[in-house]
């Protein structure tokens, strides 16, 4: 079957490209034990065609230029890398796998150990697992020195739209209803929350609370990243005004308290990581790279009066859970509205081109081995609700869609949600150095455990 969607002039792309503060830090500091990737996973009810599949992506490409771009070669001396901007791929990125006894675990756990190349343009993994019951995992694999999550989902949008030969659609909400509410529903949308103080929101420079370590069901520590997924009802906003991200975070914060309150390690101060997008991602010009800054919420000082009802017990106090949410809502208000740069000026005069790559990278290592105590508690990124139908015709609209970032040690945990179809996937990636898959079982009960504590009564108003 032939792609009917009408030829577009490609995008102009320039030949090459400086690494940005992000790409960089992220090449000098990898660790081929825990490998930084992306992974990447969409179920869908039906089959896909391959050959129309592979000409949907290589058209996407040609749209989203960086997508197809590899490192240029350098040396220790050279002042900057180089990203080099490819008119075709050098590798063939999409492979088909049948259905079979542990090929979809297996697929899944490469994307865990088995980073793409640099050197090959795209720097992407896509494996097409057809399951026993009729239906596909797309199951890709993104080396983040290269792009995030968000610019390798754009890119797949762009090859449903191709592959259906049809134009950009609105993806539908949960209820069936347009994304952009207007009218009466748009005006008794929940106020924003007051303005919060000039401090909210702020992490001291001390020292946070680890993640306690917990390998005593494997016996030993073990290698590289594991992966648990969760399918979850997808959290609704409160009356007044709490998000799903906020959610997510205190969430997140209770799972840490209460995690590290069991094992007798320290329970404050909690900080997470925060990854924060600003990009349209609706947008076909929406920027493929490394698009995220990182922010950090710290939870400590604030809720000491309230650490015994929040971590202590069998679930945590309620009224207590409502207060720490108010709290979040203002620091993420905060947080989100202040303008930073991805890193930070250490992280921008770091990969400042006046030493050579080299001695950047020795720097680099140096001060990320030094940082570490005071590295954050966790990570929690939220992608959101997908925006894209990701309507591949016969294959059908994703089922499920699951993110998960890199988690290396120190930090040794990563959180990543995104919802669609009206529920919340939660991928908990974690160092086989720090937890065991058992433990990992366990902190995901924490999380649902924290999100119900978050969620308002049925009787409360809506």
């Amino acid at each position: 079957m032939t792609v009917t969607q009408p030829a577009r002039p490609a995008p102009a792309a320039p030949g090459r490209v400086p690494f940005p503060t992000v790409d960089e830090v992220s090449l000098h500091c990898t660790d081929p034990v825990e490998p930084e990737t992306v992974h990447i996973e969409l179920h869908f009810p039906g089959r896909f065609e391959p050959e129309r599949l592979r000409t949907a992506l290589a058209e996407a490409a040609r749209r989203h230029p960086r997508f197809q771009q590899r490192k240029a070669a350098s040396r220790w001396w050279h002042r900057r890398y180089q990203w080099q901007v490819t008119p075709e791929a050098d590798v063939d990125p999409v492979t088909f796998l049948p259905a079979g006894p542990g090929v979809l675990e297996a697929a899944r756990e490469r994307t865990l150990t088995d980073c793409p190349p640099l050197d090959a343009a795209p720097p992407v993994r896509i494996e097409a697992v057809e399951t026993g019951d009729g239906g596909t995992v797309l199951m890709a694999t993104v080396n983040h020195t290269a792009m995030d999550g968000p610019s390798c989902l754009r890119v797949l949008a762009t090859a449903a739209e191709v592959y259906t030969g049809g134009e950009p659609q609105p993806a539908p909400s949960p209820g069936g209803t347009s994304p952009a509410r207007t009218g009466p529903k748009a005006a008794s949308a929940p106020p924003p929350p007051p303005p919060p103080a000039a401090d909210a929101g702020r992490s001291r420079p001390a020292r946070p609370a680890r993640i306690a370590g917990d390998t005593s069901s494997s016996g030993a520590p073990g290698t590289g990243n594991g992966l648990l997924l969760l399918d979850l009802p997808a959290p609704r906003r409160t009356s007044y005004g709490a998000t799903v991200n906020d959610q997510l975070l205190v969430a997140t914060c209770l799972t840490a308290a209460r995690w590290n309150r069991a094992h007798g390690a320290r329970t404050a101060p909690v900080r997470i990581t925060m990854p924060v997008d600003n990009r349209a991602r609706e947008s076909a010009e929406m920027l493929i790279g490394n698009g995220t800054r990182l922010t950090e919420v710290g939870f400590g000082p604030g809720e000491r009066a309230d650490a015994e009802a929040l971590s202590g017990g069998e679930a945590p106090d309620r009224a207590a859970v409502e207060r720490l949410l108010r709290a979040t809502m203002a620091r993420t208000h905060t947080l989100k509205s202040e303008p930073s740069h991805p890193l930070g000026l250490y992280g921008r005069l770091l990969t400042a081109p006046v030493l050579p790559v080299g001695v950047r990278g020795v720097l680099a290592r140096t001060l990320r081995s030094a940082a570490a105590p005071l590295m954050s508690t966790t990570l929690l990124s939220n992608i959101g609700r997908i925006v894209y139908p990701l309507d591949f015709g016969d294959a059908g609209r994703p089922t499920a869609v699951w993110f998960s970032a890199p988690s290396r040690m120190p930090r040794g945990l990563a959180i990543t949600a995104a919802s669609t179809a009206g529920r919340l996937h939660l991928a908990i990636r974690y160092s086989r150095a720090l937890l065991d898959h058992a433990a990992a079982v366990r902190i995901g009960e924490l999380m649902q455990q924290g999100l119900a504590a978050c969620a308002e009564d049925a009787g409360d108003p809506a």
